[in-house]
């Protein structure tokens, strides 16, 4: 029986490879395993097990916090948020790609899709770098990656994913995962300054008198523009619930309201966008959900049959260390991330190491963290990742996909030491907590 679980998990891996639908092959070949090896009461808790996920309250921020993102991007907030940051740091060589990285960080604490924010800084700033002489790498590299923010800083749809797989509380991955995603921010401005520093060519400042113009004409009321709105959204949102005044379900609901009212106050909003956003958030919800229900399935009949029982003897017998195990464990999901997306890693691979983790003591906050930022490099990965397929979709033709690849590895690197960084001093999620 044991051997069958793996030999489920391993055949709904190859076929996920194959190109067959995450959902129906979680979901089909566990259900066609579960009849044909378990008995009919075990395949009838089935529905049980489904009510019981679905019932959660912290998975109704997933559409919410879905619906907040796409109305900001149609707000229009992006736009005026990167041309002012353009020009507040145009000054100094590689000043242009230091306010994209910003301006990613704010986006990702505004929407946390980064789908939208990747392209939206695609259209935006890309044509914008290259034109003022910005080595085409280092413009994808920093786009890209400062486009996937959204996956490590809250409200990240990834970090509540998790928070159901888990089990635990996902305002305390909110808190925890603050740090992380400020380390993030401060290495990528730090590697693209010394690079500049060291290679102005690279990366070069804009003209000075396009500075001086823009400090001459209504400079602080332009910049209180551009950071009121949405630091004001951030606050109402991730202020909540790190204060314990809103649950991050509550807050979501908070955030949908306020990224409606901000389109209405840009006169942006009508009906057709109402629609478009509506029609987007019911598509990702629903693939999230039906992923989700395939899983329940898979995590149900793999454990019925032992599969987590018997993972747990083979660690045993190998005598692994908690650290060797999370070694490898993370080594398995920065491969998958190469070929497969991340919710199907989450519903897939993190259920199967979970309770062994927890049953080696190891804190699911702190481990919900590092898988977190170990799928946010699945995003960048060649010859897979997302956010290079978003970015190469809108890149001008110059852009070849040898420059994402090339482009992307040092923001790979940096993500690696922070990675290493928190396995090490997990103490620092500690230190904002609710």
């Amino acid at each position: 029986m044991e051997i069958l679980a793996l030999l489920l998990f391993v055949s709904i891996f190859l076929l996920i490879l194959y190109g067959y639908p995450v959902a129906f092959t979680l979901g089909g070949l566990s259900l066609i395993y579960g009849i044909c090896f378990l008995s009919p009461d075990v395949v009838s808790l089935l529905p049980l097990r489904i009510a019981g996920i679905m019932a959660k309250e912290e998975l109704i921020a997933v559409p919410l916090f879905v619906f907040m993102g796409i109305m900001l991007e149609k707000s229009g907030l992006a736009e005026r948020l990167l041309e002012t940051m353009a020009l507040l740091f145009g000054r100094i060589p590689g000043g242009l790609a230091i306010a994209v990285i910003i301006v990613g960080a704010l986006l990702a604490a505004s929407t946390g899709i980064v789908g939208a924010t990747v392209i939206t800084m695609g259209l935006i700033s890309l044509p914008t770098m290259l034109r003022r002489g910005y080595k085409i790498e280092l413009a994808t590299g920093v786009i890209a990656s400062s486009g996937t923010l959204g996956q490590i800083i809250p409200p990240s749809i990834v970090l509540i994913l998790l928070g159901s797989v888990l089990n635990v509380s996902v305002g305390q991955l909110f808190a925890a995962a603050l740090l992380p995603g400020f380390l993030l921010v401060v290495a990528y401005i730090f590697y693209v300054f010394l690079l500049a520093r060291a290679k102005p060519g690279l990366a070069p400042a804009m003209p000075p008198e396009e500075v001086a113009e823009f400090r001459a004409s209504n400079y602080w009321q332009r910049l209180f523009k551009a950071f009121f709105l949405p630091l004001l959204l951030i606050v109402a949102v991730l202020g909540s619930i790190l204060g314990g005044i809103a649950s991050p379900t509550e807050a979501a609901a908070v955030g949908a309201v306020g990224a409606m009212v901000l389109t209405i106050m840009e006169k942006r909003f009508n009906l057709e966008v109402l629609k478009a956003v509506m029609q987007q958030t019911t598509h990702l919800t629903t693939m999230v959900f039906v992923i989700l229900l395939g899983a329940t399935t898979f995590s149900l009949v793999f454990r019925e049959l032992g599969g987590d029982r018997y993972l747990v003897e083979l660690i045993e017998q190998a005598d692994l260390s908690t650290y060797a195990f999370l070694a490898m464990v993370m080594i398995l999901i920065f491969v998958a991330g190469f070929f497969i997306d991340f919710i199907e890693i989450i519903f897939i691979i993190v259920p199967v190491v979970a309770p062994i983790f927890e049953a080696m003591g190891v804190d699911l906050v702190w481990l919900g963290i590092l898988i977190a930022l170990n799928l946010q490099t699945s995003f960048l990965t060649p010859p897979f990742g997302f956010s290079l397929f978003y970015l190469k979709g809108v890149a001008p033709p110059e852009v070849k996909t040898g420059h994402l690849y090339r482009g992307i590895i040092p923001f790979i690197i940096i993500q690696a030491i922070v990675l290493v960084l928190i396995i090490i001093f997990p103490e620092m999620l500690s230190w904002i907590s609710i």
